[in-house]
């Protein structure tokens, strides 16, 4: 089977959730770091964003469709459970992860507190975090109460949803914000332990990406 590349930038938590799966499947990956809204860019993304996959001459953009594939094409071990129920948790929570935890949530106080200041040079919109703090608080509050006293969001079983959540709280836990969200939820705390502690994670990190990029 032909190896897999991964178009995207260290640092990014949708990158980060293909590349987590593919560790997760013991699969051989090459990040390609892209040249942002490029010709080339957009070639490989008509919208513009970030990863794209590449496997042989196919190419597929969106983070969800990225990791299921990869699941597909690489059934074990699986990372979506068998049981309907379970499944459709974790479908719910993929969902939850893209439209209320990064929308207006991640893409603010993450990018303000980590990526601008890191990559930029610039310093945080403290008045933008402000006004995203009440939803962050909803929406870390929400993810404590459907995690509840499961290991893992879809139940038993390490899925996509664990991937594509632990990709974002990273970012959080470098943020003075952390304290207010998520550390006093002592299950979500225990629950970013474990996911930590996973070689995915600990390979996947944006220092360890800056060391394995490819220039484009």
């Amino acid at each position: 089977m032909s190896d897999f590349i991964v178009h995207s930038v260290p640092g990014s938590p949708f990158g980060r959730s293909a590349l987590m799966t593919l560790e997760e499947k013991g699969a051989p990956w090459r990040l390609q770091r892209v040249p942002m809204r490029t010709p080339e860019h957009l070639a490989l993304h008509p919208f513009g964003r970030i990863p794209i996959l590449q496997h042989g001459d196919f190419h597929l953009y969106e983070t969800q469709a990225i990791v299921r594939y990869i699941d597909r094409v690489l059934p074990r071990p699986p990372l979506t459970p068998a049981d309907p129920k379970a499944a459709a948790r974790m479908d719910q929570m993929l969902n939850v992860s893209d439209w209320y935890l990064f929308q207006g949530v991640g893409n603010v106080i993450g990018f303000e507190r980590a990526v601008k200041p890191r990559l930029m040079g610039l310093p945080a919109n403290e008045e933008g975090i402000a006004a995203a703090m009440p939803r962050a608080l909803m929406v870390f509050g929400e993810l404590a109460k459907a995690l509840g006293d499961m290991p893992w969001f879809a139940g038993d079983q390490f899925s996509l949803a664990d991937i594509m959540f632990s990709a974002q709280f990273d970012f959080f836990k470098q943020c003075p914000e952390w304290e207010t969200l998520g550390a006093p939820h002592a299950n979500l705390c225990a629950w970013l332990d474990r996911v930590s502690a996973r070689p995915s994670f600990q390979t996947t990190t944006w220092e360890r990406l800056n060391e394995v990029a490819v220039a484009a």
